[in-house]
Parts: C-alpha cells; sequence; structure tokens
C-alpha cells in the first residue's frame, strides 16, 4: 500500500467507523443497495464496498459492518485520492458509483443527515482517458476464423462455430450467450429471445440466414433436449450437458484465434464488430441501439470501431457543385 493510504488509514482510526450494533438488512444501507442489483453486479459492488471499508479502517471493517451513516466529505474525498493511486480510472468511478448509492440509501433510511449526504457525495469523477478500448475484427480475420472452424469436423467445431455466428450475428453480451437456453432460438426465424439482459431488461435480436444455419449445424449435434443452447465439450468429444460458462467463451475465442492466425480477440470485441458493421452497413444508430441492447445511442456510438476510413467515404457522398 502507498505512503497516502498509511497516512489516511491512521487519520481515519480516529474516528469511529464501525457499527456499535448490527443493523437489520432491511434497514442496512449496504445492504438495501445490493438487494436492488442482479448477482453478477452485485457480487462486483459488494467487493468494491468492502475494499472501501477496508481502506477507512486498516482493514477492520467490511461493508457490512462499516457504519456508512458516519462517513463525511472527508472521508469520500480521501477515499477517492486513495483509489485513483490504486486503480483505472473506469474502475474508480465504478466504486465511486457504488459507494454514491450507498450513502443514498442511508439518507433515504434517515441514517444520515440531507446536508451531510449532499456533503459527502460531492466528489467528481475520475477523468476516464477517450483513448477506444478493443478492437474490431475484419472481413479476413472472420474469414479464418470461419474457415478454420468448418475444418473442424468435431462436436466442439459446431458448437463454436455456433457460438460466433451468434456473437458477431447478434452483437450479444457474453453473459447472455451462456444464458441462452434453446427454447430463447427460433430456427425458423432466427429470432433469440435475451431474457434478462443488461438492467434486467428482456429484448428480441435475430440472426442473418448465415448465421441460423450455423446454429442449426450445431442443434443436430446437441439434440433437441431441453436445457442451454451451448454445452460444453468434454476432452473425449463428449457434449456435456450443462452450461457453458463466461470463462470457457473466452478461452474457446482465445484458442480458435490462435489457431486462425489472427490477433487475440475477446467477446466485446466481437459485439464492437457486430455493432460496427451494421452502422457501416447504413443501419440507423436507434435501431443498431435497439440490437445491442443499449440504453442510449450515446452509449453505442463509443462502440463504433470504423474508423477514419469511415469517415472519408461519408464525406464522398457530398457533391460540391463548383464548375470552372
Amino acid at each position: 500500500m502507498s505512503d497516502t493510504l498509511d497516512s489516511l488509514s491512521a487519520e481515519f482510526l480516529t474516528d469511529c467507523l464501525q457499527l456499535e450494533t448490527p443493523l437489520p438488512l432491511a434497514q442496512h444501507p449496504a445492504s438495501v443497495y445490493l438487494s436492488q442489483l442482479r448477482p453478477r453486479s452485485q457480487r462486483t459492488m459488494r467487493r468494491n464496498l468492502d475494499l472501501i471499508a477496508h481502506l477507512l479502517t486498516q482493514g477492520r471493517c467490511d461493508s457490512l459492518t462499516l457504519d456508512w451513516s458516519k462517513l463525511r466529505y472527508h472521508h469520500t474525498a480521501a477515499v477517492r485520492t486513495v483509489l485513483m493511486e490504486q486503480f483505472a480510472p473506469s474502475t474508480v468511478n465504478q466504486m465511486l458509483c457504488a459507494l454514491r448509492r450507498v450513502l443514498k440509501e442511508a439518507k433515504k433510511l434517515k441514517l444520515i443527515l440531507p446536508m451531510d449526504y449532499t456533503d459527502a457525495v460531492d466528489i467528481e469523477s475520475v477523468r476516464v482517458s477517450q483513448e477506444l478500448r478493443g478492437r474490431s475484427l475484419s472481413d479476413k480475420e472472420v474469414v479464418a476464423i470461419m474457415q478454420v472452424l468448418k475444418a473442424d469436423v468435431t462436436s466442439a467445431g459446431r458448437r463454436d462455430a455456433a457460438l460466433l455466428a451468434i456473437l458477431l450475428g447478434s452483437g450479444l453480451r457474453r453473459s447472455e450467450v451462456v444464458a441462452l437456453d434453446l427454447s430463447d432460438f427460433e430456427e425458423s426465424t432466427g429470432a433469440i429471445k435475451v431474457r434478462g439482459g443488461k438492467g434486467g431488461k428482456d429484448r428480441m435480436v435475430y440472426l442473418p440466414s448465415s448465421g441460423i444455419r450455423v446454429v442449426s449445424t450445431w442443434i443436430k449435434v446437441r439434440g433437441v433436449k431441453a436445457g442451454p443452447l451451448l454445452y460444453p465439450i468434454s476432452k473425449g468429444h463428449r457434449v456435456m450437458q450443462r452450461r457453458l460458462t463466461d470463462q470457457a467463451v473466452l478461452y474457446i475465442l482465445q484458442k480458435r484465434a490462435q489457431e486462425a492466425l489472427v490477433d487475440s480477440f475477446s467477446p466485446h470485441d466481437c459485439r464492437r464488430t457486430f455493432i460496427s458493421n451494421l452502422l457501416d452497413a447504413g443501419v440507423d444508430l436507434v435501431t443498431v441501439s435497439q440490437l445491442a441492447g443499449h440504453a442510449s445511442p450515446t452509449t453505442t456510438s463509443k462502440y463504433d470501431r470504423r474508423g477514419e476510413v469511415a469517415k472519408r467515404r461519408a464525406v464522398e457522398l457530398l457533391h460540391i457543385p463548383f464548375v470552372e
């Protein structure tokens, strides 16, 4: 830990930030906040809150034993300073978001005075670099990967081809793909029902006809028994009737990238590719945003990886009527 952290922790030890008596979970601001989140987000934000509680008390408290109602501006400002030394800006902002939300619940529960709450949450988010993260896959890379998968006639090859077809053809998030059941896929239309996507929202997306054929080929191997759409495959090429994990999806993409001799890419890069390809094809931003499951088209625009070529092609659509 940094010298700054040591000095701040020593200062905080003069404050009594530990709960004197346990609070019922229904009246505990951290518990109330976490209960509103989906399981995966709940785990992430609990870790964030535990870390903040540890910073404030030199490890004596976690999210449930810290008395959040006693936090004041000098605590939250100092936490922001320490987090900036330890983590990337986006991670710091995620942690500060959790901190603000818990304090908001403390205010709603009448545990902290409105004036103290207003001061405590008056900390700026960390400015995030505007440099684009991730990448989109080129057409040549996608062709190379699919050629590798087409040549792999094993059950794993068919499963991996279906996985790529869904990621690139529908833009689903990794967590959404592994959550799909066979009943969520309509083979005749290519419709995919996404249940409980980000923000708990359901939506309908569609695979192109080329993608439908790839997934249908996998289903012939998988069988039509109810359950997850994508199954793990054992080393002996046996289809295992349980749900694929998030980590398995990442491993599959890394493995296939190496076999196709293309640069490594992530599941989210497939999502960026999906969005960029649709925008490049002239699909309007609102429709792309709906397919991607974004609350705002502004979020969708951040996924655009078409770059300078798209800009150059766009201005060529203009005509300057100058006659010499």
